[in-house]
């Protein structure tokens, strides 16, 4: 089957009791066994459930795996990611990542023994430079967020491979519909799902993906052991989401990139980052392993303009955290997805004070044209 066709056919989609083209949602939390240790199927509803097998065949097929597991949020996929390494184990992790994915390790896993080293993964020297001998895995988000850097995924499996290191590549940015991490050698993939994958901004998720038998054996163990599981409802709806995956990213780019032509010309931005802009230092790679650039466009106001005026004059653009949904989301990364790195490192990795991060959505175009004209205005 060809994507568009997966979306809709694969994994589970048909409920093997009745037909049903929709997997119902199981709200058990216990399955009656009818023998004595017979192992079967379903017995518990952290162990395993229906609806969330469902979503997480579908999600290891569209992303090329042969395993996937579905977590209560994004950050509990990632922390069970990171839960498959010990104490005194070392990752390399790339430095322009999410801010939760930085709490996480600096306020919570350096205490458990975990050693990190923050490196910019486009620099295939400065990454080789950083591996020790204990030294388990390379860690980064190929586009980032909030710079939309773009790391060559297939030169760092290499390097990874190379080394016996485990590459572990966070795609929420690209989605399965543009970029497939695994075919570019990645050993895992990770999804705040709550974003384009759930599509609607009504579900909280989050997926790891993997195609190595090892690796899905101990996810599955950590799923079970740690229990952060996604529940039967919001399995259900990230599964229909996903299946509208295709039209909705067909729609998100084409905004995406008239409102990056705009931007671009515009006087007031000091700088647009969008891995589209053939001017960028990524574009070449961008080209090469992604089919589509997405619909995130991250852009800096001249220093002399007022960033809250600008994102509170807005009036169909959401100011609010989270992306990927339907309607266009716009936040300021220095106060709110990133207000957790301080701010020395954060200028250092290049997120400025007037850094914007805009979600473009489904609205008419001259709509969210119309708004961001009269916020700039406004300034």
């Amino acid at each position: 089957m060809n994507f568009n066709t997966e979306l809709i056919h694969g994994g589970s989609s048909e409920d093997p009791q009745t037909g049903a083209v929709s997997i119902p949602i199981y709200r058990a939390s216990t399955f009656h066994q009818h023998a004595l240790s017979a192992g079967p199927k379903w017995e518990y509803g952290r162990s395993g459930n229906p609806t969330r097998a469902a979503l997480e065949s579908l999600a290891a097929q569209i992303e090329g795996g042969t395993a996937a597991f579905a977590f209560a949020s994004g950050s509990a996929a990632i922390h069970t990611v990171f839960s498959l390494f010990s104490a005194g184990d070392h990752i390399i992790v790339g430095n322009d990542v999410y801010g939760g994915t930085f709490r996480l390790i600096n306020q919570f896993l350096k205490r458990f023994g975990l050693l990190f080293t923050v490196v910019d993964t486009r620099d295939l020297t400065a990454v080789t430079d950083a591996i020790q001998p204990n030294t388990k895995a390379i860690y980064l988000e190929t586009p980032t967020n909030p710079l939309l850097n773009i790391s060559d995924i297939k030169a760092l499996a290499q390097i990874a491979k190379a080394h016996g290191l485990r590459t572990i590549v966070d795609n929420t940015f690209a989605t399965p519909y543009n970029q497939q991490p695994l075919a570019l050698g990645a050993d895992i993939v990770v999804h705040s799902a709550t974003k384009y994958l759930g599509g609607h901004s009504d579900l909280i998720a989050g997926l790891a993906i993997t195609n190595d038998d090892q690796i899905a054996k101990q996810l599955a163990f950590l799923q079970n052991s740690i229990g952060a599981v996604l529940s039967p409802d919001d399995s259900w709806l990230l599964q229909r989401g996903i299946k509208t995956l295709g039209v909705r990213m067909r729609a998100h780019e084409e905004n995406a990139r008239t409102i990056f032509t705009y931007l671009k010309s515009n006087a007031k931005v000091a700088k647009v980052y969008y891995p589209g802009d053939p001017d960028s230092a990524g574009y070449d790679i961008a080209k090469k392993q992604m089919t589509g650039f997405g619909a995130m466009i991250s852009f800096e106001l001249n220093k002399s303009l007022d960033t809250q005026k600008f994102v509170e004059s807005l009036k169909i653009i959401d100011l609010a955290e989270s992306l990927g949904g339907i309607e266009s989301l716009i936040e300021v990364p220095a106060v709110m997805t990133h207000a957790a790195i301080p701010r020395e490192i954060r200028i250092q990795n290049g997120i400025q004070d007037e850094l914007i991060r805009l979600s473009v959505g489904l609205e008419d175009i001259d709509d969210l044209l119309n708004d961001l004209k009269g916020a700039f205005d406004q300034i």
